[in-house]
């Protein structure tokens, strides 16, 4: 959420900074309910002087005598007037959280305006393999080699799913239990959260309410299933205050990830690429407003450094404004090389989200003069499986039809070395 005083201070660049996300954006309603607000909360606080003055003097005016029946009933009226006036202010407070609540973060000032033909590539590791042989893509190599039932899924769930079966199983939690020892070397804790969420924590995660409808609800309840562990990972500490001393802290977690964005019949959304149900390890942390951009940096080079163990080629971009997800305020995507396709796809995104989700959230820090602030929150896909898997079938996929199993992920798979096509 966007701090208000911001919109009301520098109305201006709030609106240059939103239309950078392609968002139009007028300033006017908020700064309007802005002003009746604090008109109402002076209006409220006269209100209750005065009742206070004129029930003060009640003692004295019958020490003396008088009659004190219009005192109260002035008071009594004063006391209806305030409580329309105390309604009056709910609804206008309700009126600007509606208004607040629905605007993306700002993104860094630094990002290029528009989408994603404005992206712009960092960097590049590996060399894109000249294989000297008909390559195979993901599926037919993940058939062939007995790693993945496409056609069971099918039948059992539906279509954008898979089953992993035998050593596709194996390769798929060698790869989880590869990026959780890294993590954990790297001295983030390891957390398994649940699945089912309640309305605030998509709310918090700046979700709720302009996606509420891309996640998968269970009927008769108001929760859902998680789109990602970051959606639980960043309301770990909603609605309390952290010592500064304790931040960063720094939380990784695997679960499976529910979206209602399923596969389509493009040639280069098959298989693996995008689907219902995946995978994924999630880094969160939380920082303070100084410690944020290290953060970022560090979240990249750990995500890097997972692919460049397992040797992929991958390039980094750096995503413009309009490419930026609704409540984050930087972006930098990895994204593998699928030879098959002659592309690259996303395998991670490591965002800075500054305070917006924790403004949403309350979550605060009390730093070393005692002043409380909002806390920072990063999260990064550390990683996603569903497109390292195929990148790593296809980028070492061999002549025979064999691939070679990179050799981070070997010790998980009882020393196997190569997985050979099933001899019919």
């Amino acid at each position: 959420m966007i701090d208000i005083k911001l919109i009301l201070e520098k109305p201006d660049y709030v609106v240059a900074s939103l239309a950078k996300k392609n968002w139009a954006f007028d300033p006017k309603p908020l700064q309007e309910l802005s002003q009746r607000r604090l008109a109402l909360i002076q209006e409220v606080e006269n209100c209750k002087h005065e009742q206070k003055v004129l029930s003060s003097s009640v003692p004295q005016v019958k020490k003396e005598g008088g009659d004190v029946t219009a005192i109260f009933a002035k008071v009594k009226a004063l006391a209806a007037e305030n409580k329309a006036k105390e309604d009056e202010l709910a609804e206008v407070e309700a009126k600007i959280k509606a208004e607040l609540e629905v605007l993306p973060n700002l993104p860094d000032d630094d990002l290029l305006a528009g989408g994603k033909e404005n992206n712009t590539p960092i960097s590049h590791f590996g060399e894109e393999r000249d294989f000297g042989f008909p390559i195979k893509d993901h599926v037919e190599l993940a058939k062939s080699l007995g790693l993945i039932d496409y056609d069971r899924a099918a039948k059992i769930s539906g279509s954008g799913t898979w089953i992993y079966t035998n050593l596709g199983a194996r390769l798929e939690w060698a790869l989880l239990n590869y990026f959780i020892e890294t993590h954990i070397a790297d001295g983030y804790e390891m957390i398994l959260p649940p699945h089912i969420l309640n309305y605030e924590s998509g709310y918090t995660a700046g979700q709720f309410p302009k996606f509420k409808e891309d996640v998968f609800w269970l009927e008769g309840m108001d929760k859902f299933i998680l789109p990602t562990a970051e959606t639980a990972l960043v309301n770990i500490y909603r609605n309390e205050i952290l010592p500064s001393s304790e931040l960063p802290k720094k939380f990784f977690a695997y679960t499976p990830c529910y979206r209602k964005e399923a596969g389509s019949y493009r040639t280069e959304e098959r298989g693996m690429i995008r689907g219902y149900q995946f995978n994924k390890v999630e880094m969160v942390q939380y920082t303070t407003e100084e410690g944020s951009d290290a953060a970022f940096e560090e979240m990249v080079e750990k995500a890097k450094r997972l692919l460049e163990g397992l040797g992929l080629v991958y390039q980094l971009d750096k995503l413009a404004a309009g490419d930026c997800s609704h409540s984050m305020a930087r972006t930098y995507d990895i994204e593998v090389w699928i030879p098959s396709m002659g592309i690259y796809k996303e395998v991670s995104s490591v965002s800075n989200a500054r305070d917006y989700q924790a403004r949403r959230g309350m979550i605060r820090y009390r730093d070393q003069d005692g002043k409380v602030k909002f806390c920072h929150t990063l999260n990064g896909s550390g990683l996603a499986t569903s497109r390292v898997f195929p990148a790593l079938l296809e980028q070492n996929q061999q002549a025979d039809g064999s691939v070679v199993i990179p050799e981070p992920l070997r010790k998980f798979m009882g020393g196997l070395e190569v997985i050979k096509p099933i001899k019919k």
